[in-house]
């Protein structure tokens, strides 16, 4: 199973939030590509970073830092937040992101997420986002009515082959990842899943560790790291 920290960024600082609410913000380092450095340095394979103001602003915000981390790792990045034409995938790619993450346009225009997989096959992956099982749009601020399922089928027909699940309402809570839905979304899908939101601890992993059979092969590593709670090379350990 990979290991996958991440890093948050707005305002060109590296933050999290609680259930996605940006007055539930934490700062946590100023220097986000020093950040990147040290998971890279305690063996993180692969960084995830989500660009916060470009989530809400519908386009990449944080541009400049992005390139800084892209260019001072050694590792692949994958990269959300704001993603949402053909161009600004292209622009990515170009650049050095690895994956680029598409959220809110999934629902808006599916048929661009398939054009993208088209051209650019498994480094397209889709994040889906639940709020009470159901899909969490626009910076998780409302819900359409679809679930995580439907919406993963859909995508998986469009051509992904990855996604990423998060509970909004665990992400950074540190109240323990939703096992089951992420258990289920594999199941009932067959699709690759990385999980994301809530881990608090390494029983935490040990218990998506179970279900990696399924499909589930990674796992996104936020505020626990950055909290001490989780110390990643013990992780990595398991």
């Amino acid at each position: 199973m990979l290991l996958i920290p991440a890093i948050d960024l707005r305002g060109g600082k590296c933050v999290r939030l609680v259930e996605g609410k940006v007055e539930n913000e934490t700062i946590y380092s100023h220097e986000p590509v020093e950040q990147a450095l040290k998971w890279q340095d305690k063996g993180a394979r692969m960084l995830h970073l989500v660009d916060l103001d470009g989530a809400f602003a519908g386009r990449p915000k944080n541009l400049d830092v992005i390139k800084e981390i892209v260019r001072a790792v050694d590792i692949p990045v994958q990269l959300g937040g704001g993603i949402r034409t053909l161009e600004t995938i292209e622009m990515l790619l170009e650049m050095g992101i690895n994956r680029v993450i598409l959220g809110s346009i999934a629902i808006y225009k599916p048929d661009l997420v398939k054009e993208a997989c088209s051209r650019y096959a498994d480094r397209v992956v889709v994040g889906i986002d639940a709020k009470d099982g159901l899909v969490a749009i626009e910076g998780w601020e409302s819900t359409v009515d679809k679930t995580t399922v439907d919406l993963a089928l859909e995508m998986k027909e469009a051509g992904v082959k990855r996604i990423i699940f998060t509970d909004t309402r665990r992400d950074g809570t540190l109240k323990g990842p939703n096992v089951e839905s992420t258990k289920e979304l594999a199941e009932k899908t067959g699709l690759k899943v990385v999980a994301s939101g809530g881990v608090s601890s390494l029983d935490d992993i040990k218990a998506l560790k179970e279900i990696e059979p399924l499909g589930v092969d990674s796992v996104i590593l936020g505020k626990a790291l950055y909290t001490g709670a989780v110390d990643l090379e013990e992780a990595l350990r398991i």
